[in-house]
């Protein structure tokens, strides 16, 4: 059994396992276009002779955490034979590419799971959700008249681009979009666009949404400030003669438009969506500025991390005047730790889905009173999102 990237001629192997276990067909003419977009490095898989058993795609990307792009290792496309399933093949996969990973510097990774339970157990954790909302026409927020402009359909993308990213950084767990995860991965011929500009010219906000059997189909609603939102949601209203209502996707979890609507009371749903998992806990943990704890600075840590030897074990952290973070290993008992957690739960923590006093609550992290609240006073308050797939 081997572990490496595909090749150039793998194309077609590598796409009859994936149109069987992702169940489709791609037509000639899209196999044509595939084929010469393939990139056979980002894709490892498991040989056994010439034969792929099992593959997964590992894509560099970016993501903000506190504002900041870091890279991240997006893991997409796992697939593996029947026959092969229950033999550990994706275990193998997984475990490679996160030294993988590490080796080049990818401190977080992401991934969609097929199921969390499974994913779990490789120290990969939900760390964010969104919502849904469908809206009836009689129920979107009224129409207000409005200082400033919407125009519909613009071409620049670097106008998306200014607002996307204006939105994304407040986020943690964002992906920073290139232009060519713009056109290849956001736009496509059937999005509409909208933008609204200030009284000054300035844009402010925008929505990419499509109208599908009598609905908008909103796939992204960005806005710097409320009057671009009211703006937007004028403009999206005077579809009211030919629409019935609206789906709003991917809604990031702390957004309150229920609460402004004339009638709160419309169809919500809310979903676990992707997971993260810290690749390196030393260099995830010394990028990231901290809130400065009263008295002590310095806590022991330890982190159990079955599949990334480099993260297993126990950890000084110490926390500077200016919020900076040092996290040093040291040798000693597990009994020694002020605090204990997964890697999985370390790192929904530090992106700010979870809190510490949560995850003691809940048994999913362990340690005295004392050293639980001096965790809780060091992680910034802070809110993930996602509004990408891969």
């Amino acid at each position: 059994m081997e572990i490496r990237q595909l090749r150039a001629g793998e194309f077609e192997d590598s796409l009859s396992l994936s149109e069987y276990a992702f169940k489709y067909k791609v037509s000639a003419e899209d196999r044509v276009r595939a084929k010469e977009s393939f990139k056979p490095e980002q894709t490892w898989a498991i040989f056994e002779g010439d034969s792929i058993g099992a593959k997964l795609t590992l894509l560099p990307l970016e993501v903000y955490i506190q504002g900041k792009p870091i890279s991240m290792g997006g893991i997409a496309g796992v697939a593996t034979w029947p026959e092969n399933r229950r033999q550990g093949y994706v275990a193998h996969l997984l475990t490679h590419a996160l030294e993988t990973m590490n080796e080049a510097g990818q401190t977080l990774s992401f991934l969609h799971p097929f199921l969390i339970p499974f994913y779990r157990k490789f120290g990969w954790e939900i760390y964010c959700e969104y919502k849904k909302y469908t809206l009836p026409v009689g129920k979107f927020p009224h129409k207000t008249e409005i200082k400033g402009s919407v125009k519909r359909d613009i071409p620049d993308l670097a106008v998306f681009q200014q607002l996307y990213d204006q939105f994304a950084m407040r986020y943690n767990g964002t992906l920073q979009r290139t232009e060519t995860w713009w056109k290849e991965s956001v736009l496509d011929d059937d999005t509409h666009s909208c933008v609204f500009y200030s009284e000054q010219g300035e844009p402010e906000g925008y929505v990419l949404y499509k109208i599908v059997q009598q609905e908008l189909v909103i796939d992204e609603f960005v806005y710097g400030n409320e009057l671009a939102r009211q703006g937007l949601w004028t403009f999206l209203a005077n579809h009211d003669s030919m629409i019935t209502a609206a789906q709003l996707k991917l809604v990031p979890a702390d957004d309150i438009l229920p609460f402004l609507l004339p009638d709160p009371r419309i169809a919500q749903e809310n979903y676990p969506y992707f997971m993260a998992r810290i690749v390196n806990a030393k260099a995830f943990v010394e990028n990231m500025i901290f809130n400065v704890p009263e008295g002590d600075r310095e806590r022991v840590l330890y982190i159990e991390d079955k599949h990334a030897s480099w993260n297993n074990g126990l950890w000084r952290w110490t926390v500077s005047e200016q919020g900076g973070a040092a996290f040093t290993r040291i040798q000693g008992e597990r009994s020694e730790a002020d605090l204990e957690c997964s890697i999985g739960t370390l790192t929904v923590l530090l992106m700010g889905y979870k809190r510490p006093l949560q995850a003691a609550k809940y048994g999913q992290l362990s340690g005295t009173a004392e050293a639980t609240a001096w965790f809780e006073a060091l992680i910034p308050q802070a809110e993930t999102a996602l509004f990408d797939f891969f």
